[in-house]
């Protein structure tokens, strides 16, 4: 459960501490403003993956939807999210997901899909881990060991301080099951993302 109270009694703090003064008029909401947003930026610290996974799993039966006879993938890219870096609490934006996976007797609705990705988004993260989040909860979700992600953004803690280095792109990928064992599954796997020729 966020503490809003809290958030907003240290955001008034971190004000005063920036040596600004936390009762003029610009600033007098902000504490509470900041908590409120805090709770829905980072609603996802309160699930686990296996939580998020049960939230998300509705299915469709191989019957319904006509999947693994033929032995199809299933792909949804380009699902924009951001999230925050755990290091410096800095916005990671202009961030696109995309997902493959094959469906093992049953597929999970394609909205499902975007709403892990945004629900694993919503915590403090690392890059690496989001993408490996959206692995392990897609395949509690879907029963399939085959999965595949893949996650690009940019960073503010290297575009707007530090380095600065704006338009810094970071690719990351992580795949499971025939796309890790598979030398060719895992070349179909990025044809289908746009990422080789």
């Amino acid at each position: 459960m966020i503490d809003k109270e809290k958030i907003a009694y240290h955001i008034r703090e971190i004000i005063k501490a920036l040596g600004d003064d936390p009762n003029r008029e610009g600033l007098l909401e902000t504490p509470d403003r900041v908590a409120r947003m805090y709770e829905e930026m980072f609603r996802g610290i309160g699930y686990t993956n296996a939580e998020i996974a049960e939230k998300y799993a509705k299915t469709f039966t191989e019957d319904d939807m006509c999947t693994t006879k033929s032995g199809n993938y299933v792909v949804v890219a380009g699902i924009p999210i951001f999230s925050h870096c755990e290091h410096h609490m800095a916005l990671m934006y202009n961030m696109k997901v995309s997902v493959i996976y094959r469906p093992v007797d049953k597929v999970i609705g394609l909205s499902k899909i975007a709403r892990i990705a945004e629900m694993v988004s919503h915590r403090l993260q690392l890059q690496e881990r989001i993408g490996t989040d959206i692995a392990e909860i897609m395949q509690l979700a879907t029963g399939s060991p085959d999965v595949g992600v893949i996650v690009e953004g940019e960073h503010s803690c290297m575009t707007a301080r530090g380095i600065k280095k704006p338009g810094a792109v970071t690719r990351s990928c992580v795949f499971k099951g025939i796309f890790e064992t598979d030398p060719l599954a895992r070349k179909e796997a990025l044809l289908l993302f746009g990422e080789a020729e």
